[in-house]
């Protein structure tokens, strides 16, 4: 009887870590799919530079609103069925969304970071949940997932759309095809249960928390540069004489090497006392590849974009996994995570806003290279302060 129980137990072990990989996947292709052909969007729909970065900034903006919705439902209908209902809704929003004229683009953009949001959100609780002692190695793993489904739709988009008769509406809604998969796999979650348990409010709100504020500034500042790179890199590697083909490859490659350091960095960064050095490190990776992008010689972009892959790699699974080790337990973590992200993305929003402005303005990418180091380096400031040893809530813990 024993043995059963442990199978049983196993397999839907397996199959919600099956399910995670799969809602991890379509945590990006909704935003990675756009850059690689922005310009044919912008010429199909007269879109001015501004315009571009205002459709870039979009999504990233309502992850972070959207945001404190996932609490709420979470409670209201528990996490599995919020996340079966927001991948049925995220896979109608991006079969919508290239057929609807230009209004329909932005206002279903919106919704797919929406969508995104939510699902952001409450991922990392469940492992916390699930997993709570492989919540480094689980972190890295649907960390990897989500990239994997990055780079799967930076790079084959622009096929795609050659395939599609040099349409790019087709190319766009054919990433709707995961979100469906991820549903039907994400099925037998939703006849699991389990025991929730509500801590008692003690007064002390993680918005009044200095160090709730620095892991917050630091998933802002990180992601600030990531959507950035998903938003514009093909179009800054294009203006440099690239070939959209090979500057949706670029991209694609760049977030695929983001799989090892996704990995490899909270699992070094989890055995150590603290993760400043570990931040700091792949903070200087990230500034090292966004500027040879944009100054070296253009013969060397594969070098730098995967130097920026390394990087932003290890920012993004960091940030995450700070979530964990800053919280005590699952419920500090979740409220952790709505926070982070939810004033992290608004923040992370005016990085592709400012850099489809400044473009507008200057005509050209040097003056853009200045903002984006000025926000790596105040990420590195804060990386300070978010890497410490401590916790969120030391008073909760004996």
């Amino acid at each position: 009887m024993s043995s059963v129980s442990y199978t049983n137990k196993g397999s839907r072990a397996a199959l919600a870590l099956a399910g995670l990989l799969l809602v991890a996947i379509n945590l990006r292709p909704a935003l990675t799919s756009v850059s690689p052909v922005l310009k044919n969007i912008a010429e199909g729909l007269s879109l001015s530079p501004a315009a571009q970065g205002v459709l870039t900034t979009l999504p990233v903006i309502c992850l972070g609103l959207a945001a404190p919705l996932a609490p709420k439902m979470s409670r209201r209908i528990g996490p599995e069925r919020t996340i079966f209902i927001i991948l049925i809704l995220l896979a109608v929003t991006l079969l919508v969304r290239p057929f609807s004229g230009m209004l329909g683009l932005f206002v279903f953009t919106a919704l797919a970071g929406a969508c995104i949001g939510i699902m952001n959100v409450l991922l990392p609780g469940i492992v916390k949940r699930d997993f709570p002692t492989r919540v480094s190695l689980m972190t890295g793993l649907y960390t990897v997932a989500l990239n994997l489904g990055a780079s799967m739709a930076a790079g084959a988009t622009e096929p795609l759309r050659q395939a599609f008769g040099h349409q790019w509406a087709p190319s766009l809604a054919f990433w709707l095809v995961p979100a469906v998969i991820a549903a039907l796999i994400w099925i037998p979650q939703l006849r699991v249960t389990h025991t929730v348990r509500v801590r008692p409010r003690d007064g002390h709100s993680l918005y009044r928390n200095g160090l709730a504020w620095q892991v917050t500034l630091f998933m802002g500042l990180q992601s600030s540069l990531a959507y950035t790179v998903f938003g514009w890199l093909p179009t800054i590697l294009q203006d440099r004489g690239v070939a959209p083909v090979t500057a949706g490859l670029a991209l694609s490659v760049s977030i695929l090497c983001q799989v090892i350091t996704a990995i490899v960095a909270p699992l070094i960064g989890g055995r150590m006392k603290d993760q400043r050095a570990v931040l700091i490190s792949v903070m200087l990776l990230t500034l090292c590849g966004l500027a040879g992008c944009l100054y070296a010689p253009i013969q060397s972009v594969w070098l730098w974009v995967v130097i920026l892959g390394l990087g932003q790699g290890g920012t993004f699974s960091m940030a995450l996994t700070l979530l964990a080790l800053r919280a005590p337990d699952a419920d500090t973590a979740a409220e952790l995570s709505g926070m982070a992200q939810g004033f992290g993305y608004v923040l992370a929003a005016f990085g592709p806003l400012l850099v489809g402005l400044l473009h507008d303005w200057s005509g050209g990418w040097d003056v853009v290279g200045i903002l984006l180091g000025l926000i790596g380096l105040s990420a590195m400031i804060v990386a300070l302060g978010a890497g410490r040893d401590r916790l969120v809530r030391q008073h909760d813990t004996t």
